[in-house]
């Protein structure tokens, strides 16, 4: 079976609590600021639900999901060296 990698969900709701707790209380008294992180917020939002419908479409592709914690994850394998 294939495998697609794709981040972790865990990453966008990372950022997005970053982005609701504390960008939005820091920018709070400017509205120009406060519009372009709610803005933010919903652009995260959308890609967090764009990226489950891909996994969705995948699944029933016969491919499966690896969730990447970061870029230098790398599947478990080992390579055994020829003696």
């Amino acid at each position: 079976m294939e495998q697609i990698p794709l981040p972790s969900p865990i990453h966008y709701e990372l950022i997005l609590q970053l982005l609701e707790r504390q960008t939005m209380l820091a920018v709070n008294q400017n509205p120009d600021l406060r519009h372009q992180v709610t803005q933010l917020i919903i652009t995260m939002r959308k890609a967090a639900v764009q990226q489950k419908r891909l996994e969705e479409i995948c699944q029933s592709s016969d491919m499966s999901v690896d969730h990447r914690w970061s870029i230098n994850h790398h599947n478990a394998q080992k390579v055994v060296a020829p003696d």
